[in-house]
């Protein structure tokens, strides 16, 4: 450990598996105390769990959150002031595939994209610059998705709502600077991460996942899928005070794919 975030007092969301437990082992074993929030609760707890076991006691906490509920947000921010003695870094990373075409999409599963890959980005942001305002210096870190800057025919429920997060993040930045905060807002734009939403998304096509895989791969310029603790390695840059002079921006970590 080299303390890149030592002092750091996070909050993670979806931080139950894939990208979000990444995200809060990357962030505790730097030095940062986390919160591990999940709609999944014991998938939380879990995550708590195995980083106190391997950085220490005290170092992680965890909750169930719904992170569409402005109530249990109130919560989480309520618990990262008790467990954790305020808060300075929130990752809004929880998120789900939003299915169909722009013919096959449903109102149901767009208005379910958006309320928990947008609404809670904005919830979190809202709910917590009041304590990270106490806890200056802050980062606000939401993830989005290279979906977000790149467009499919295939998901245009998701590319939408990635692509809002973006914008959201920009704006969040510039507020906080015009108010004279040092409170820094960015987003992550991964490309296919091996994470069990990819599985999912393997599952939906009744094909083996190698075979899925490297349909995946052969997309990207560095011809393979990413890791989860890639994408978490950005984010602990943006969480430590290494990215201090970066605000408003868009981390892309995308094999290159952008570039093409």
């Amino acid at each position: 450990m080299s303390g890149r975030v030592a002092g750091k007092l996070a909050l993670v969301t979806g931080a139950a598996q894939g990208l979000g437990a990444a995200h809060c082992q990357a962030l505790a074993r730097e030095g940062a105390k986390v919160l591990c929030t999940d709609i999944n609760g014991d998938g939380a707890q879990a995550t708590a769990a195995a980083i106190n076991a391997e950085v220490g006691a005290g170092t992680a906490f965890a909750m169930k959150h719904d992170v569409t509920s402005p109530d249990e947000w109130d919560a989480a921010i309520e618990l990262a002031r008790d467990a954790l003695g305020g808060l300075s870094v929130l990752v809004n990373n929880a998120g789900v595939g939003v299915r169909g075409n722009i013919e096959t999409c449903t109102l149901e599963e767009w208005r379910k994209g958006f309320a928990i890959n947008v609404e809670s980005v904005f919830l979190g942001c809202q709910k917590a610059l009041p304590l990270m305002k106490d806890n200056q210096p802050g980062s606000i870190i939401n993830i989005s998705s290279i979906a977000g800057l790149i467009a499919s025919d295939t998901m245009p429920g998701y590319n939408a709502s990635k692509a809002a997060v973006w914008m959201l993040s920009k704006s969040v930045a510039l507020y906080c600077g015009k108010m004279g905060w040092n409170i820094r807002c960015n987003s992550v734009h991964p490309t296919f991460v091996d994470t069990p939403i990819l599985d999912g998304m393997v599952a939906s096509t009744g094909r083996e996942k190698s075979v899925i895989m490297d349909k995946l791969a052969r997309q990207i310029p560095l011809k393979r899928v990413g890791e989860p603790r890639e994408i978490a390695d950005g984010v602990l840059f943006l969480a430590s005070d290494e990215s201090s002079f970066m605000t408003g921006a868009e981390l892309k970590l995308d094999g290159g794919i952008s570039a093409m």
